[in-house]
């Protein structure tokens, strides 16, 4: 099993290797942090049990989170987070309501993802940003993942033993969202104007001993940019 730790420790020898590197959780954070400002309000959608706001200090009765999966929330890390059950296509917020927008590993997940980014747009207060992180599906390792959906289960089972998470914890994915030229369309067809993206190479997910790191390495460093595994981006409304 490859654990988040065990991710690590290949992230910064990768790092090593490559002066200038950040993953793209590092890059995410960065773009959040630049963003806000003290008196910010923050939406974090699909917050499940918890994530980037505990990395951030920024107080928790300007910060609300929402997820569809109430057990996910019920165990959220952040006791006094406020949080709700919803959908992102519905946000049940009143127009101009946050100043930043996130959105960590939820796009992949979206059937409509257009209704999510007008919502996000329509919840935003002007000059607010939408910052969010994903996998590109152009990646080798995302289209083997795509794949493993079809079969039903077998992605569940096979996350489990590789990652160690729970089948229960593992959502369906669509990747309607999950390209620049798609975020770009999305982005203008819901009023919003891109400000940042980028896509961010990582060998970790499938270094489960040095040949395989070094073999992803390989791999990555022979694809062109457009083929990253991540993909992080900033969209504003103007």
């Amino acid at each position: 099993m490859l654990s988040l730790d065990a991710q690590n420790k290949w992230r910064d020898e990768y790092r090593t290797q490559h002066p200038g590197w950040r993953p793209a959780t590092e890059v995410f954070a960065e773009c959040v942090r630049r963003n806000i400002q003290p008196r910010s309000r923050l939406l974090d959608v699909g917050c499940g049990r918890g994530g980037l706001v505990e990395q951030l200090d920024h107080p928790l009765s300007q910060t609300t989170g929402i997820d569809p999966d109430f057990f996910s929330l019920a165990e959220h890390r952040l006791n006094k987070l406020p949080r709700a059950v919803a959908i992102s296509d519905h946000l049940p917020f009143v127009d101009n309501s946050f100043d930043i927008v996130t959105a960590s590993w939820l796009l992949e997940h979206l059937v409509d993802p257009l209704s999510t980014f007008r919502a996000v747009g329509r919840v935003l207060r002007p000059d607010g940003a939408f910052i969010f992180i994903t996998p590109n599906k152009r990646h080798p390792l995302t289209i083997a993942n795509r794949l493993a959906g079809r079969l039903g289960s077998l992605q569940g089972r096979l996350v489990d033993e590789l990652y160690g998470r729970a089948p229960e914890d593992t959502f369906s994915t669509y990747y309607r969202a999950n390209t620049t030229k798609e975020l770009f369309a999305l982005i203008d067809a819901a009023g919003l104007v891109p400000e940042f993206i980028t896509r961010i190479a990582d060998p970790s997910y499938v270094a489960f001993n040095r040949l395989l790191f070094r073999a992803m390495s390989a791999i990555d460093e022979r694809l062109s940019q457009d083929r990253y595994i991540h993909i992080v981006g900033v969209a504003r409304k103007k």
